[in-house]
């Protein structure tokens, strides 16, 4: 008798786009299991990242505004949410594989530092061995979680977290969707966000843009997921028009300038960047001090002392990084 993992495998097979990677053509894991005899291999994935202590600190780990004052800013979490939802809608239009697009969306950033990009840099600048948070990601679900057991997810899942840069290329078309999701997610509640914060207004926007792209955030938002659909529909490719395109790298480029690298913005960044540096420091130089898994990494996974410090610092969320460093630094009556 056919279990339902397989109804889906031929499912999959008779109603996905030819271009669409098939969940029983997968790769494989590194490490082979039996299969699950409800779910395919992504599905499946999907659900160890979903399920991972990595993916629930992303709740409270900084996108681009530090420590804001309000509710309704992005975290690392909700960018997480909006890029996989983005993903999803973009892949189900080309009929391509859903849970394949959602389980690389939903892991692409759980390798990302306490406050954003201001930790991944100094954690960049400090550690010999360097820091990326798409490198480390891929760290995590194949070492890291679990204690040291990793997730243990296809390499189709692996390789769309791995190049979800700009100067990445995944090999799936999948994994395609979710390198331009995150562009336009980002560019999108960023914009939003700093509108919220008073940074921005909709008409500092270049006026040529807003013809091109639409006047809110909203329509801009639409603009892009309509033309990868339009200009990827049955191709082996994932495209946007040269059109979109160009006026979406502007678009990130004015973004970069005003907002990304604006002092009013980035004021508090310093600070943060040098919290991180003391606690790389610090642990580095008393690694007694750091908890056993991360000592075992050292002692039976040949893994550096930098290295082992970097996976540390970088797996706190922000909250957790101020209390050590307050635990550390700071006298106990000063910590109120």
């Amino acid at each position: 008798m056919m279990t339902i993992r397989e109804e889906l495998e031929q499912w999959e097979n008779k109603y996905l786009s030819p271009y669409a990677s098939k969940s029983a053509e997968s790769a494989g894991r590194d490490i082979e299991e039996e299969e699950c005899d409800i779910r395919p291999v992504y599905q499946r994935d999907r659900d160890r990242i979903l399920h991972s202590n990595s993916f629930r600190r992303l709740k409270d780990k900084t996108q681009v505004f530090l420590a804001p004052e309000g509710d309704h800013y992005r975290t690392r979490l909700t960018h997480t949410l909006e890029v996989s939802q983005n993903a999803r809608t973009i892949a189900k239009a080309l009929r391509l594989n859903e849970d394949l697009t959602e389980a690389i969306a939903l892991g692409h950033d759980i390798g990302h530092t306490p406050f954003g990009h201001a930790g991944e840099r100094a954690l960049a600048r400090v550690c010999p061995e360097g820091f990326e948070h798409n490198v480390q990601s891929v760290r995590i679900v194949e070492i890291l979680e679990k204690r040291g057991q990793g997730l243990n997810l296809t390499k189709e899942v692996r390789d769309g977290i791995l190049n979800h840069k700009t100067k990445g290329m995944p090999s799936t078309l999948e994994g395609k969707i979710v390198r331009f999701s995150d562009k336009i997610a980002y560019i999108h509640h960023d914009m939003d966000d700093a509108i919220r914060g008073k940074i921005l207004s909709e008409e500092d926007i270049p006026k040529e843009l807003r013809n091109t792209l639409g006047n809110t955030t909203t329509k801009r938002f639409d603009c892009f997921t309509h033309d990868i659909i339009r200009n990827s529909a049955d191709r082996d490719d994932i495209l946007m028009s040269d059109e979109i395109g160009q006026a979406m790298a502007e678009l990130r480029s004015f973004m970069f300038e005003r907002v990304y690298t604006n002092p009013k913005v980035k004021s508090e960044e310093v600070k943060a960047e040098r919290l991180v540096e003391f606690l790389y420091d610090y642990f580095l130089h008393q690694p007694d001090k750091l908890p056993s898994e991360y000592m075992m990494l050292v002692r039976e996974r040949d893994t550096s002392l930098e290295r082992a410090v970097c996976d540390y610092v970088s797996s706190m969320s922000d909250r957790y990084a101020v209390g050590v460093f307050n635990e550390l630094f700071l006298p106990s009556s000063w910590r109120d």
